[in-house]
């Protein structure tokens, strides 16, 4: 494990530093990576601003998980690849034990595959590492108070992308059935014949053959047996249901 022994640096003396915290306490970070000279860039980087301190570091993931145990930082900087444990793994290890602390996710990587599942993930913020200095800075002190950061190519790609799936069909629960084949494979799995079945529905019981026939071929499977399965399993009927 690696901590800091620099502290933050000393506020502007006409007042234009960014406000302190409520607290006044500086924000403190651990800064994941496994190359040692971005780490030690961010490092110089950060402790130059008047609110922050870098508190630890880590390498990969898996020291990431316990550097923030033991320091419990306010924001945590992470890579997402990274070895032993990717950064996706550790940021989700660290938001399940500490809900409170911060990730922001510092990555090459800027396609909607990678920050999907970085988001779901719990991190606060996305900022690529192609980001000037000013956005990093800003992009940390914007998830230390709460809030979200997304980089404006990342977040246009993240709407793009929520858009794309809104726009999706939603799946067929019923596997193309229509509400009269479901309906009859409904009375089939409760056991009812087909003449039963047809003067249920005052259909002929052609009709209902016709329809048993459709169902099968829709869901690809041969006898009752199957379309019973089929049926609890959809929650057509209950397993106590006679």
């Amino acid at each position: 494990m690696r901590r800091s022994t620099g502290g933050p640096a000393v506020p502007p003396a006409d007042g234009s530093g960014p406000e302190r915290r409520e607290d006044d306490r500086p924000i403190r970070v651990v800064v994941c990576d496994d190359h040692t000279i971005l780490r030690e860039g961010v490092r110089v980087l950060l402790e130059s601003q008047p609110d922050m301190v870098v508190v630890g570091e880590a390498s990969d993931g898996e020291e990431a998980v316990t550097v923030v145990d033991q320091l419990r930082p306010d924001v945590v900087l992470m890579d997402i690849a990274m070895p032993r444990v990717d950064g996706l793994e550790a940021t989700r290890r660290i938001r399940d034990r500490h809900p409170d602390i911060r990730v922001l996710i510092l990555s090459m990587h800027e396609d909607e595959e990678y920050v999907f599942p970085i988001l779901e993930a719990g991190a606060g913020g996305y900022v690529p590492k192609k980001t000037a200095s000013t956005d990093l800075v800003n992009a940390i002190r914007t998830v230390a108070r709460g809030e979200s950061f997304l980089y404006p190519s990342v977040a246009k790609k993240v709407v793009e992308e929520y858009l794309r799936r809104k726009e999706r069909p939603a799946p067929d629960p019923y596997d193309g059935l229509t509400p009269r084949e479901i309906e009859v494979l409904t009375l089939i799995a409760e056991g009812l014949t087909n003449q039963e079945i047809a003067d249920r529905l005052f259909v002929s019981v052609k009709t209902v053959q016709a329809h048993r026939s459709n169902i099968l071929q829709k869901l690809g499977v041969h006898d009752r047996v199957d379309l019973v399965k089929y049926a609890i399993r959809k929650g057509l009927i209950r397993l106590d249901k006679g």
